[in-house]
């Protein structure tokens, strides 16, 4: 176990640095130029065919280090990362991770209830399609979580605003931000509520789309396992279904649902660009959006680079709790 997990350890180091050297690559090859758009965000842009205009681009690019060329700009923020400094915004000059940690917060709390949700609803669910199937319940609720999967996130978003956020019909909840007006200074218990009652429609828009594949996964897995020896032998025993289902099958079928943990973890980290949009809610997934726009490059650099370690870390997690669900697995 100790020797896979340090030959584990050792081959996230080059596929990482492979991630961020295509990352560094597309960035640098995608149409803008961060100097001429910080020119334009202070009103000198208009002036871009003058002599003045051109020497402050040049400054600007000295100042940002882009003159250099780009082995160079790629071995130097190499050697940043190596030390957790992910430089400075181009856009507002502030530290990259002090943006990362004030955004990320949001997009955990809104991640987390998700994946609560979607869990807590569809492995039950399919558990149920798999030991009732082919039943009226079965079909039922297959038609409902592929139609709710074919639903696309910004129309769900919009329907839910008019219809529940004081649009057309009912204003029952709130659609911008993450909290009221001066909350803050409230009490912990009003501000908790507060918060809850804020994240209601962007946690239904981020849950309902992943029920389909993983209440699916969890029947198709549970219909194989059942069909197995062991299981008709556990019956034939006279133990009780309840038994058998959750404590024979349950275990083996959860196997490839673990796998889910590796996309788990980056998912948690870069939020959601519709929703987040949608709801102007301050997280991660706006925050990369609006670096994509302003040609940020730390900052783009910086989510790019914690996501793809989160998604290693998360295939070594998965890897390893395999081996503690079902010791048949030899990790060597």
């Amino acid at each position: 176990m100790q020797g896979y997990l340090l030959r584990r350890l050792i081959q996230i180091i080059p596929t990482l640095l492979g991630i961020t050297f295509i990352t560094f690559l597309i960035i640098q090859l995608a149409p803008g130029n961060p100097a001429l758009l910080k020119l334009e965000m202070t009103g000198q842009g208009q002036m871009s065919d003058s002599a003045v205009s051109q020497q402050i681009i040049e400054q600007t690019r000295q100042l940002y280090g882009l003159d250099k060329p780009l082995p160079v700009q790629y071995l130097l923020w190499v050697k940043r990362v190596f030390t957790l400094d992910f430089g400075t915004s181009y856009k507002d000059h502030r530290d990259v991770w002090d943006k990362i940690l004030e955004r990320l917060p949001v997009t955990l709390q809104l991640n987390l209830a998700s994946i609560f949700l979607v869990y807590l609803i569809a492995i039950p669910c399919g558990v149920y399609s798999a030991t009732h199937a082919g039943s009226l319940t079965d079909r039922f609720l297959t038609l409902l979580f592929f139609l709710l999967y074919s639903l696309p996130g910004f129309w769900v978003a919009v329907l839910l605003i008019m219809l529940l956020g004081g649009g057309d019909f009912w204003d029952w909840f709130p659609v911008y931000g993450i909290s009221s007006i001066g909350a803050e200074s409230w009490s912990f218990s009003r501000w908790l509520q507060d918060r809850l009652w804020h994240l209601v429609l962007p946690v239904v828009c981020q849950t309902y789309g992943g029920l389909a594949y993983l209440s699916r996964l969890t029947r198709a897995e549970m219909l194989e396992v059942i069909r197995e020896d062991y299981v008709r032998t556990a019956r034939a025993k006279g133990l009780r279904e309840r038994v058998v289902i959750f404590k024979h099958a349950f275990r083996n079928a959860l196997l490839p649902i673990v796998t889910l943990l590796a996309f788990l973890l980056p998912s948690m980290f870069g939020g959601s660009v519709i929703i987040e949009s949608i709801f102007s809610i301050p997280g991660m997934g706006q925050l990369g959006f609006e670096a994509v726009l302003s040609r940020d490059y730390p900052v783009i650099m910086a989510i790019t680079t914690i996501s793809a370690l989160l998604t290693l870390a998360g295939l070594l997690i998965s890897d390893l709790l395999y081996a503690v669900m079902d010791p048949r697995i030899k990790l060597e």
